[in-house]
């Protein structure tokens, strides 16, 4: 197993880019019924939503629910056409569906699908057929079929396997980058034939002012790549987002140091607490990441409270905000996955509004400017 050493990746670090305080908002349209649903297909919670090259929307939510009512199956995966009209199911019965997470496309439009509760990931060619599985779903006729236990600190993470996967990406090569997760906090990384290559982090917290060790993570939640290969990693319970090279070198930190309205209370719990070892619910915590196709790539960020998208320059720059938390069309309750085929076009799948918002954005003149 390889791994990154701790004064390597020390020697590597670089002050935080972080954020201006609360930008501009960024001027948007929405539409939360453009999916075309069958009579008898109801999306459950929505973990996660892509676009293919060709316009088509996949859409992997929690819903088809089968087993009992705690700890049931929970992961179904739809395709819709650039209009909204529903095409198809992808992998009905499938053995990995367990508890649905997120979903991506590559550059060949194959299909990609990370499952929490099997701890698989799954890719799909552009037909729907399985065709690579990453991890292993623990045995039904063994002792470890049962939810995974959260010691502090985890047990060891193996070659291979992952504790509660929460998303992947690739690089230019076709090398696939896996965030694991919950659990395991690293990264894994695959060459494009499923071959384990290495694996860089490891539980580490923030604590108080002190910025926490360079490639240590807290829940690395989402991860996105763009165009130079460089792999940027949503460090949701750390509040704050880690930039490494493809071989796992840490670049720098982006922190979006922003705050909630005054009084505004979630639409789920207490209002967080500041100063929480966990800081995945405080204001620019890292829930979903999205880069855009290039030459003038853009990266978008969300939260669960304040409820905001974030659209940032790739080093970190803060160009504005979108929208806010709340569940009427045009707010946003627990955005899990976002999908951004332009810069002014995004997706937004949520979990606790169990819908798809299609987004366009309309910014001024002077923010348009301002992303070149």
């Amino acid at each position: 197993m390889k791994k990154l050493g701790l004064v390597a990746l020390l020697l590597l670090s670089a002050a935080p880019a972080i954020a201006a305080e609360n930008p501009a908002s960024i001027p948007f349209d929405t539409d939360v019924n453009f999916l075309k649903m069958p009579d008898d297909l109801h999306l459950g919670e929505v973990a996660g939503v892509a676009v293919n090259s060709r316009g088509n929307i996949f859409v992997f939510h929690r819903g088809s629910t089968d087993g009992p009512a705690y700890g049931g199956r929970a992961a179904q995966l739809l395709e819709f056409g650039p209009n909204g009209n529903f095409i198809r199911e992808i992998g009905r019965n499938l053995y990995a569906w367990s508890y649905a997470h997120t979903v991506r496309v590559d550059a060949q439009d194959n299909i990609w699908v990370a499952d929490k509760g099997s701890d698989m990931v799954i890719k799909f060619n552009p037909q729907g057929r399985a065709v690579m599985m990453l991890g292993r779903k623990p045995e039904a006729s063994d002792e470890f079929a049962h939810p995974l236990e959260h010691p502090d600190p985890p047990l060891p993470a193996i070659d291979g396997l992952f504790r509660q996967v929460t998303d992947m990406t690739f690089d230019p090569q076709g090398n696939i980058y896996v965030s694991d997760g919950y659990i395991n906090s690293r990264v894994a990384k695959y060459d494009r034939d499923g071959n384990w290559l290495m694996q860089w982090g490891d539980r580490g917290q923030y604590e108080g002012n002190t910025e926490p060790p360079t490639g240590r993570m807290f829940q690395p939640h989402t991860i996105a790549s763009d165009a130079q290969g460089n792999i940027y990693v949503g460090d949701r319970a750390n509040r704050r987002i880690q930039v490494f090279n493809g071989n796992g070198q840490f670049q720098r930190v982006i922190r979006i140091d922003v705050t909630a309205p005054a009084g505004m209370k979630p639409v789920i719990g207490n209002v967080p607490n500041p100063n929480a070892v966990n800081k995945s619910q405080l204001p620019g915590a890292p829930w979903a990441l999205c880069i855009t196709p290039g030459p003038n790539q853009v990266l978008y960020s969300s939260d669960s409270y304040p409820g905001r998208i974030y659209k940032l320059t790739l080093d970190g720059r803060l160009l504005g905000q979108v929208g806010e938390l709340g569940r009427t069309p045009g707010k946003f309750a627990w955005i899990h996955e976002i999908a951004c085929p332009s810069e002014n076009n995004l997706l937004v799948a949520e979990l606790l509004s169990w819908r798809v918002s299609k987004l366009t954005l309309r910014p001024t003149a002077q923010q348009r400017a301002d992303s070149k």
